[in-house]
């Protein structure tokens, strides 16, 4: 049996780091609160990734929070996306009370109530900074992904970004989008099939049902202007205070594409535009996806492969992600190998099925003398974690049992008239929830199908009217007056042809014997 001496130098050892790095918790042995075995998270390694795992109840957005406070303090900006509604308190000062008193008195740690530089951002049209981006920026093959297309169907996706192009037509939004598609597959097919080549009216249709789909769970209020540019999620307070934006996505369990959508352009967005960074002393943003599971599960096995390849090589853009979920096996094992911090908080085995995934779990991380993890992971109380990370060499920590600090800020949601506080004094609000209707493919295609209606209006109507008759031309077109001349006309003509001695015998009379003397 190990002893409390070796657990402490084990841990010590484990968790003392070069840089810059914050106190989390203290380890746990034999039921007991160490405090000398401090729990350390080194800034340098955030950008390695982790996962915050836990059954509901046990804790999970609390640790979330308080290593989103921990970042803010040491000036790193953080976006974490608020499913439940729970992490708007960010924005509030704490309050005292005895549970989190009496923590802290166990970790050896000064509890201080705080509040924090909040901005809150929406992708749904609720109270905060609209997030919105054009349907250009998504680019053919992005949003290929998105609609879940067929690689015929994504030609003709090319083919319109590609048309558009060259025409100057910005797709700035759906409405764009859909136009020119309807435009392809109708007025403009002959022209465009003569230059880009044959279009199948089954792609067209296809692609303009998927994203009628994607409309249906409100991407209209997503795409469009103005676009939302990812420097500013990378804000400093004038105190030195890492920005935490919160994006409120309560609605998320209705619009699970929305979010995919929202999630794999703002990565795409990061990784394109951010410098290539290797190891810096801290990172530039850290990303917190609550309820983590919503992604990997409603997206498509085409949007999960981007969303995989994006976070292996986004480390080097010295950007950060955190996946929180109920079960480490909610994300592909191609994406928990990349995460380099675990924090798994209890999990429940209430049947056959659970007690295995139980035994997986505990099988994914390090060995340990000083716990049984397979038994440890159902016995953790709340706001207590199994924690193993890397160290600036790459190498796992040991596996500690950690009584985590709480929030300092408040563990619960704003009110609707704090709200209504931060956003009336934020500055994002003003520059990004103007509205922008800028002349686009939609006004222009439609202007041009009005002009090419008009001319050919224009064109039938000259070629149906003519000039008035005279009176003479009436007199003559009447059928009376031409039957009477036509009788006139062969009565003239048969007395001429009598009078020239031309003329012919009536049917029926003999001929008369003329003699001549």
């Amino acid at each position: 049996m190990p002893t409390k001496d070796e657990f402490i130098k084990a841990v010590q050892n484990g968790y003392t780091f070069k840089g810059e790095s914050v106190k989390i918790g203290a380890g746990i042995l034999a039921g007991e609160t160490i405090a000398e075995a401090g729990v350390y998270l080194p800034l340098k390694t955030l950008n390695r990734h982790g996962l915050i795992a836990g059954a509901t109840g046990t804790g999970k957005t609390k640790t979330l929070q308080v290593i989103s406070e921990f970042l803010s303090d040491a000036s790193v900006p953080v976006l974490v996306m608020d499913i439940k509604g729970d992490l708007s308190g960010i924005a509030a000062i704490g309050s005292v009370n005895e549970k989190v008193t009496s923590r802290y008195q166990l970790l050896n740690m000064e509890y201080k109530p705080a509040q924090f530089p909040a901005e809150l951002l929406t992708i749904s049209g609720q109270k905060g900074v609209r997030l919105r981006a054009t349907v250009s920026e998504f680019g053919p093959v992005l949003l290929s992904k998105i609609l879940e297309l067929n690689d015929t169907q994504g030609g003709v996706v090319a083919m319109i970004f590609k048309y558009c192009d060259d025409n100057k037509l910005p797709i700035l939004n759906l409405k764009d989008f859909i136009k020119v598609l309807q435009f392809f597959g109708d007025e403009g097919k002959a022209e465009i099939e003569k230059t880009y080549g044959k279009i199948s009216t089954t792609s067209t249709g296809t692609i303009l049902r998927k994203v009628i789909e994607l409309q249906q769970q409100g991407a209209d209020t997503f795409f469009g202007e103005k676009s939302f540019e990812v420097d500013d999620l990378m804000r400093i307070d004038d105190k030195g205070h890492g920005m935490i934006n919160i994006l409120r996505v309560t609605n998320l369990q209705d619009k699970p594409k929305l979010f995919s959508t929202f999630m794999l352009q703002m990565l795409a967005e990061l990784y394109a535009s951010c410098p290539e960074e290797g190891d810096l002393d801290k990172p530039k943003l850290v990303i917190f996806i609550d309820e983590a599971h919503l992604i990997f599960q409603e997206a498509s096995s085409a949007l999960r492969q981007q969303i995989e390849t994006i976070i292996k090589l986004i480390r080097s853009k010295g950007i950060g992600i955190f996946f929180c979920t109920q079960n480490p096996m909610d994300v592909p094992a191609s994406v928990l190998a990349q995460l380099g911090l675990k924090v798994q908080h209890a999990l429940r085995a209430f049947t056959a099925a659970d007690r295995k995934v139980i035994k997986q779990t505990a099988e994914n991380y390090p060995e340990t003398n000083f716990y049984k993890t397979e038994d440890l992971i159902t016995q953790l109380g709340i706001g207590e974690a199994l924690i193993t990370m890397l160290n600036e060499k790459g190498i796992p920590t040991p596996l500690v049992q950690t009584m985590l600090c709480a929030p300092r800020s408040r563990m619960d949601v704003l009110t609707d008239n704090e709200i209504e506080s931060i956003t009336g004094k934020s500055k994002l609000v003003a520059k990004y929830n103007q509205v922008i209707d800028s002349e686009s493919a939609y006004e222009i295609l439609t202007a041009k199908l009005n002009e090419a209606a008009e001319k050919s209006e224009q064109q039938n109507s000259t070629a149906n009217t003519k000039e008035e008759p005279s009176t003479f031309e009436k007199i003559a077109d009447n059928t009376v007056v031409k039957s009477m001349m036509r009788t006139a006309g062969s009565t003239i003509v048969r007395s001429l042809l009598g009078a020239l001695g031309l003329g012919g015998r009536s049917r029926g009379s003999k001929a008369k014997s003329t003699k001549w003397f």
